[in-house]
């Protein structure tokens, strides 16, 4: 039985910022390059449209450009920052870290800095990371990045997955809680036996990106829609609920839930077991398709900027990826 948590939070997010490419493609330019439609991908996934970087454009240029919205709303600057987390599925190169890359376009020099890879939930990942570092006395200032390059490991010429994905980059300035507002509560759960459900075949240390990985294609992203489908809105049901509990609060207690944005049923699904009315349930998968671990906080970037929440709302996050990973939080800002 899952028991309340109950401690004063130790780590708090003192701002947020988030990067997305000018480029915006459509469903009707999707139908462009790949068999199929509008209504097809509405239908099933509630995406309408999404960013797409250009290919002068790495994950490191718009995680960096996301840190200096946050850093600036903090009043941080780059030799203020302790550490730079960084979560991507989609880094530029695989040496150095794309976090270290971020440091130098930041000049953060103090800032130890390292990257993480648990796909859709990595930003869930990087704050429970930032909370430790804090607690242990390691650091004091913390910038976690989520940045996704999706457009750069899809098929497009497969119609089940190229349609979904996009662009972007989200960050957060988390520093230790003084005034009781911050991270309430973590939850974060894995289960690898799931790995081939959706994931990248080729182009690791295991299948080293040659000729033959490059003729199969098996170095771009694989999924197996139904089945992924199906644990997702599993695991986003029970972290969510355990997130809640570990809190001590109820979801009528609840202002606003920011959920990963990969598809608006499994979005509704978890909304409904939550008992979390729609109205506020922060939702953008319409506008940039699954930005990956860049999905939480872009979103929760856009309600803060629309006054969806805002000092002292109490916001649950809740996430999905590859791996699989799912993970939540509740957290006052």
């Amino acid at each position: 039985m899952i028991q309340p948590i109950p401690t004063a939070p130790r780590a708090r997010l003192v701002s947020t910022g988030r990067f997305n490419p000018e480029r915006v493609v459509t469903n009707a330019e999707m139908a462009t390059i790949v068999e199929t439609n509008d209504e097809w991908i509405t239908s099933r996934t509630g995406i309408r449209e999404r960013r797409i970087a250009s290919k002068e454009t790495g994950a490191a240029d718009m995680a960096a450009a996301a840190a200096r919205v946050a850093m600036e709303r903090a009043g941080v600057g780059p030799l203020d920052l302790d550490m730079i987390l960084l979560s991507t599925a989609t880094p530029d190169r695989l040496l150095p870290s794309t976090a270290c890359d971020v440091q130098a376009l930041l000049g953060a020099r103090n800032a130890a800095a390292y990257d993480f890879a648990t796909a859709c939930s990595g930003f869930l990942y990087g704050l429970s990371m930032a909370e430790a570092h804090i607690a242990s006395g390691q650091a004091e200032t913390i910038l976690v990045c989520a940045t996704e390059k999706m457009s750069s490991i899809v098929d497009w010429t497969d119609r089940t997955t190229c349609v979904l994905f996009g662009d972007g980059a989200g960050a957060a300035v988390v520093q230790r809680a003084t005034d009781g507002r911050g991270i309430l509560s973590t939850y974060m759960k894995s289960d690898g036996t799931l790995a081939e459900l959706l994931w990248r075949p080729g182009g690791g240390a295991r299948m080293p990106l040659d000729l033959s990985v490059l003729d199969d294609r098996s170095h771009y992203v694989k999924m197996a829609g139904p089945e992924v489908f199906k644990s997702a809105v599993r695991a986003m049901c029970e972290a969510a609920e355990t997130a809640l509990v570990r809190a001590g609060v109820t979801s009528d207690q609840i202002d606003l839930m920011v959920p990963h944005q990969a598809n608006v049923r499994i979005i509704e699904s978890t909304a409904k077991y939550a008992k979390m009315p729609m109205d506020r349930v922060y939702v953008n998968v319409d506008r940039y398709g699954n930005m990956s671990s860049a999905s939480i906080p872009v979103a929760l970037d856009e309600a803060v900027e629309k006054g969806l929440a805002g000092p002292g709302s109490l916001v649950l996050m809740v996430a999905f990826g590859a791996g699989f990973t799912w993970a939540s939080n509740v957290v006052r800002l």
